[in-house]
């Protein structure tokens, strides 16, 4: 074997290793960045619990934060990506109104990764739904599979980026949950937000959580439950 064929091999060897490091979905993305390795586990499942009868009517709090905190416009044009939106619904029996927010539900089983073609939709261990803006081709398959209506493409160039949060042109993206804030013990900026408090974020998994227990003693329900993709994202009283 030549010189030339040693340094090939070493390499690929390197690229990748270098490869799987990034893109591996067991890594948390604050601490990849500061070059740690700590994995993520599957013993924490991240998600929300929002209580309708506290999401007031006309509130967008949470939808103005997210905005700043992920470098978002807000809607100044109609092609704006938006991670979180404010729906209204009405019960045409009752007439009953509610107000709540909707975003990525981070499914358990999300057909936004089942139909990726390059695998960059991905779950992370813990519960975290994600795209890797790097084996994003645009195809928007994910869009279509989404029964939520969560993700955005990103049709112009961006401009001063959070460089917490990357984000690409032709590329799609939706709410990540602020895994930037969440793998460094903080929480997600909406949550934070609310002024009534209505969203209540926590480990699903953990006994001791606030979320676990509260999950347990009030009706809760999953949008689409039919669907049977066991979202992350409660809603009580639905």
């Amino acid at each position: 074997m030549n010189e030339s064929d040693i340094q090939r091999r070493q390499f690929l060897k390197t690229s990748v290793g270098a490869a799987a490091v990034a893109i591996a979905p067991g890594m948390l993305l604050f601490d990849m960045a500061h070059g740690k390795a700590e994995a993520v586990t599957s013993k924490v499942r991240w998600g929300m619990l929002i209580d309708t009868a506290n999401c007031a009517e006309g509130c967008n709090d949470c939808v103005t934060a997210c905005n700043k905190e992920n470098g978002l416009s807000g809607g100044l044009s109609s092609t704006d990506s938006q991670w979180i939106r404010k729906i209204e619904l009405k019960d045409m029996r009752t007439g009953r109104e509610l107000s709540l927010p909707m975003m990525c539900q981070h499914c358990e089983h999300p057909p936004c990764v089942d139909v990726c073609p390059t695998g960059a939709s991905f779950k992370r261990a813990d519960g975290i739904v994600l795209v890797d803006k790097h084996t994003c081709i645009g195809c928007r398959y994910c869009m279509m599979a989404c029964p939520y209506k969560a993700r955005s493409f990103v049709h112009e160039p961006l401009h001063d980026q959070n460089p917490d949060v990357p984000r690409g042109k032709g590329t799609v993206e939706s709410c990540t949950m602020c895994v930037h804030r969440v793998d460094k013990g903080q929480q997600p900026a909406c949550a934070e937000a609310c002024p009534n408090k209505s969203i209540l974020f926590g480990d699903l998994n953990d006994p001791q959580s606030e979320i676990y227990m509260k999950v347990r003693s009030v009706a809760s329900t999953q949008v689409r439950a039919d669907l049977q993709l066991n979202p992350g994202v409660r809603y009580q009283g639905l």
